[in-house]
C-alpha cells in the first residue's frame, strides 16, 4: 500500500470513534496551547523589561554608594552614605567619557494642592537630570542653574501627580506644599507610562537636589550618582574613569574594597535577562509536562486501538498486508492526533496569550519559533508514543490474530 493510501486509512479509522479521537488529541491540544501562552508570557516579559530598561537614560550609568559595616554586619548596597554632590562634580569635570551627571537624592510623601492630596515619590535632581534619563519636558520649563544652587522652592510634576493634583487646570505657577514647604510648579514632564512591573513612571516630582538635602532631609550626602556616557562605545572607559577617581576621592588605598558600585544599563539588562530567562524555561517545563501527559494518552488509547483492532489486523495481513503497512498506519494515526492537537493548541496559545495581555503591564509576545517548536514537538509526542502500540499492532500473529474475537 502506497504512503498516501496509509495516510487516508489512518484518518478513516479516527473518524469512525470522532469523540474519543478528539478526546485523545485534547492533551496535546491542552498542552501546546499551555507552553505556546507561557512562552509568550515569558517572552514579553523580557522584552518589555529591556525596553523598559533601554528608556532609563541614555548610556546610563548608576554609581551606588557601598553597604554599611556594623560589627561584622553589613547593610544591604546603597545602605552606607558615602557619594556626595562634590563627587559628582568631579566625576563631570575629571571624566572626558562623561557628557553628563546627576545626583540624586530620594524622598516620598504627601504633596497637598487646596483640598487634595496624592502621596508620590520625590526625586532631588540637578541641571542635568533631563538628559541623563532622557526626559523631556511637556509643559512649562525645567530648573535653572541658579533655582539649584540656590535652593529655590521649585518643582517639576509627572503626569499623574498633575492629574491626581490638579485635574483639568493648569499647574504650572500653582503651589503644592510638601511636607509643609511650598513648592512652585514651574513645568509638567512628558508621559512615560508604567514599568513592566507595574510601577508608574509618572508619579513622581523632580526638586533641586539642594532643597531635598537641606529642607526635606537634612542630609549632605545623596542616594545615587547617574552618569551618562558620551558613547556607547565609552561606557567601560567611563565606568573606569569613575572608579578610579571616586577611590582617589575616597582614600580608598590599593587592594582594599570600594566603598561605592557601579552599574549600567547593560548590567542591568542583563541581571534582568538572565532571571527572565530562567522564569521563561520554568514556565515552558511546567507547561511542556501537560505535552507529555497528553503523549500518555495517545498511547494509551492507541493501544486500546490496536486490542479493539486485532482481527482487522489479522485479516489485513491475511490479505498481503506487510508487517511495516500495520507499523506505519498506526503510527501515521498517533502522529496524525498529536499533529492536529498541536495545530489547535498553537491556535488556542496565541488566543489564551492575547486574553493574558489584559491582566498584565506588557504585552505577550508569540514568536514564529515558539510557534514552529510546538508542533514540531507535538508531532514527535505522537512518534514517541505511538511508536510502541504500532509496532506491538505490526508483531501480531495474523492467524491469532484473525480469530481474535
Amino acid at each position: 500500500m502506497s504512503f498516501l493510501g496509509i495516510i487516508k486509512l489512518a484518518f478513516i479509522s479516527l473518524g469512525r470513534n470522532k469523540l474519543r479521537s478528539f478526546l485523545t488529541a485534547l492533551g496535546i491540544i491542552i498542552g501546546v496551547t499551555s507552553v505556546v501562552a507561557m512562552v509568550a508570557l515569558g517572552q514579553g516579559a523580557y522584552f518589555s523589561v529591556q525596553d523598559n530598561i533601554s528608556r532609563m537614560g541614555t548610556n546610563l550609568i548608576m554609581v551606588i554608594p557601598g553597604s554599611t559595616s556594623s560589627r561584622g554586619s553589613f547593610g544591604p548596597r546603597g545602605s552606607a552614605n558615602t557619594l556626595t554632590p562634590e563627587d559628582a562634580d568631579a566625576i563631570a569635570i575629571s571624566c572626558p567619557s562623561v557628557a553628563a551627571v546627576s545626583p540624586l537624592v530620594r524622598n516620598n510623601g504627601q504633596a497637598v494642592f487646596g483640598n487634595r492630596n496624592w502621596s508620590t515619590s520625590v526625586l532631588g535632581v540637578n541641571e542635568s537630570y533631563l538628559e541623563v534619563s532622557s526626559r523631556e519636558i511637556e509643559q512649562g520649563r525645567y530648573f535653572t542653574l541658579t533655582e539649584i544652587r540656590g535652593g529655590h522652592k521649585v518643582c517639576v510634576i509627572g503626569q499623574t501627580v498633575a492629574m491626581q493634583l490638579f485635574g483639568n487646570m493648569d499647574p504650572i505657577g500653582q503651589t503644592i506644599r510638601f511636607k509643609r514647604i511650598p513648592l512652585t510648579v514651574v513645568g509638567v514632564l512628558k508621559a512615560r507610562g508604567e514599568t513592566a512591573m507595574g510601577g508608574d513612571q509618572d508619579d513622581t516630582m523632580l526638586l533641586p537636589f539642594t532643597v531635598v538635602q537641606r529642607r526635606l532631609l537634612g542630609i549632605t550626602h545623596v542616594n545615587m550618582i547617574n552618569v551618562s556616557a558620551r558613547d556607547p562605545e565609552l561606557m567601560e572607559s567611563a565606568k573606569e574613569e569613575i572608579s578610579q577617581l571616586l577611590r582617589r576621592r575616597h582614600r580608598i588605598r590599593p587592594g582594599d574594597d570600594d566603598d561605592f558600585f557601579i552599574r549600567t544599563q547593560d548590567d542591568i539588562a542583563e541581571m534582568a535577562g538572565s532571571t527572565l530567562a530562567i522564569l521563561g524555561l520554568l514556565l515552558g517545563s511546567v507547561a511542556s509536562v501537560s505535552l507529555m501527559v497528553g503523549g500518555i494518552g495517545i498511547m494509551n488509547i492507541m493501544l486500546v486501538s490496536v486490542t479493539e483492532r486485532t482481527r482487522e489486523i489479522g485479516i489485513r495481513m491475511a490479505i498481503g498486508a506487510k508487517t511495516r503497512d500495520i507499523l506505519y498506519q498506526f503510527l501515521v494515526e498517533a502522529v496524525t492526533l498529536s499533529s492536529l492537537g498541536g495545530i489547535v493548541g498553537i491556535g488556542g496559545g496565541i488566543g489564551l496569550a492575547r486574553l493574558m495581555g489584559h491582566f498584565v503591564q506588557f504585552e505577550p509576545l508569540v514568536s514564529v519559533t515558539s510557534i514552529v517548536v510546538s508542533f514540531l514537538f507535538s508531532g514527535a509526542v505522537g512518534i514517541f508514543f505511538g511508536l510502541y502500540p504500532a509496532w506491538k499492532a505490526s508483531q501480531l500473529d495474523p492467524i491469532e490474530a484473525f480469530r481474535f474475537e
